[in-house]
């Protein structure tokens, strides 16, 4: 790998980058208006909250359930044809939506089935992506992928009340397919065909467990992905609890948009900054530090400090979250081949559902002390977290590594005996 950062043009001069990064953009913005209209449809139709609540968060649950059964499918299935399917499924089934006299239960179940099309579509394309990117590229497309993320959810979000509010129901849901149907030609037309990963010989090599034994067996891996949910876990606990934090400091939703978006802004800078200006030899170097910062500048608001001072470090925590990206890279070229999409499969899946369970355990905090304290002892936990791991973080590492390459294979150490240059907001991957 050279130790010379890759350019925004050097990423996007891969053709079939350019192509994935149009669809991952499209799926992606397809899941935000989906889950916003379905849970109106649901809220309209029925005036429970808890029943559109349970529609929008469908795809916590979706993970959960899908994530361990179905993203194996991307180290069993050609991975262009496993997105590809998975894209035209969604497209199909959201305008089932639309049918008179659907029931709001009907509803959560018919989105619950669409999320767990998700799993696979992203375990393939995370997957791919060491694949169809090389050298120091990989993990700066990462970046890309998690400040574009970042953008698309706020988007995503304000795109869907307004179509909801310019278009009929049936409308946004036919909008909401043909981002899924533009996402398939995407793939069809610019995204080479590859056929599916060697797999080793074995009983037991393809069952449900695969991941989990490819990750925890490995002492790389389990650090990377311990690292990742523990830090975003404790980080991503303050999102839940911006609307009782406003009105702790007297505002309404307009504060809470405030306090919701900043996060993801630092992160977005964070990102740019680590994939533009940090040479791609430090990045590893900085992710137990960045972990353990985007908690700890959380414990400041234990203190009850001013409003823009909340703020400000939400998104410096938010900043610090973009230790993400390079541990991405770090774990996608540690994992073999044929394993990872299992393994993807597994680390967002248990991201998904330790962020999910980050979120009820502080609402419940927040019954009993202010919104303050529970973020900041939440921060504080996060960075004893962090720090608690460093023992187990891999101190030598390839400076050249082949991605797919069996985890035993013998490896070169950097002079520097650390991570050489490899990377999703605290919860991406892929």
């Amino acid at each position: 790998m050279t130790e010379r950062p890759a350019t925004y043009a050097q990423v996007f001069a891969v053709r079939e980058y350019r192509y994935l990064f149009g669809a991952y953009l499209l799926s992606l913005l397809g899941d935000q208006l989906t889950a916003i209209t379905v849970a109106y449809l649901v809220y309209t139709g029925t005036g429970s909250a808890a029943l559109a609540a349970a529609a929008f968060g469908s795809s916590y649950l979706a993970w959960l359930t899908g994530g361990p059964l179905l993203s194996g499918l991307a180290d069993r299935v050609p991975r262009r044809r496993l997105m590809i399917g998975c894209d035209l499924a969604r497209a199909l089934l959201i305008p089932l939506a639309a049918l008179p006299d659907l029931g709001a239960p009907a509803l959560v179940a018919l989105l619950f089935v669409v999320n767990l099309l998700r799993p696979p579509f992203v375990a393939a394309r995370a997957a791919l992506m060491p694949e169809v990117l090389d050298g120091d590229r990989y993990p700066v497309a990462n970046g890309v992928d998690n400040i574009s993320a970042q953008i698309v959810q706020v988007v995503g979000f304000a795109a869907g009340g307004s179509l909801v509010a310019v278009l009929s129901l049936r409308g946004a849901l036919l909008v909401d397919a043909a981002t899924f149907l533009v996402s398939a030609l995407l793939i069809l037309v610019g995204v080479r065909a590859r056929p599916v990963p060697t797999r080793p010989t074995g009983p037991g090599r393809l069952d449900s467990t695969t991941g989990l034994r490819v990750i925890f067996t490995d002492h790389r891996l389990r650090a990377y992905v311990l690292v990742l949910w523990l830090a975003s876990a404790f980080t991503y606990a303050a999102e839940g609890l911006m609307a009782p934090l406003a009105v702790q400091y007297g505002g309404g939703p307009g504060t809470v948009g405030l306090l919701l978006a900043a996060a993801p802004l630092g992160m977005a800078v964070g990102g740019v900054a680590f994939t533009r200006f940090c040479p791609p030899d430090v990045r590893p170097r900085l992710v137990l530090p960045l972990a353990a910062s985007s908690g700890t500048v959380l414990v400041v608001v234990w203190t009850s400090p001013p409003l823009w001072a909340v703020l400000a470090l939400l998104v410096l925590a938010g900043a610090g979250s973009a230790f993400a990206i390079p541990l991405n890279a770090l774990f996608g070229r540690a994992v073999p081949s044929e394993y990872r999409g299992r393994a993807f499969g597994v680390a967002i899946t248990g991201l998904a559902g330790l962020q999910g369970l980050a979120i009820l355990l502080a609402g419940l905090a927040a019954d009993h002390w202010a919104p303050t304290t529970v973020i900041g002892v939440s921060g504080l936990l996060g960075a004893v977290a962090v720090l608690a791991l460093v023992p187990l973080w891999p101190r030598r590492a390839p400076t050249t590594e082949v991605p797919g390459a069996p985890l035993e294979q013998p490896r070169t150490t950097s002079t520097a005996a650390e991570p050489s240059a490899e990377p999703a907001h605290q919860s991406t991957l892929g």
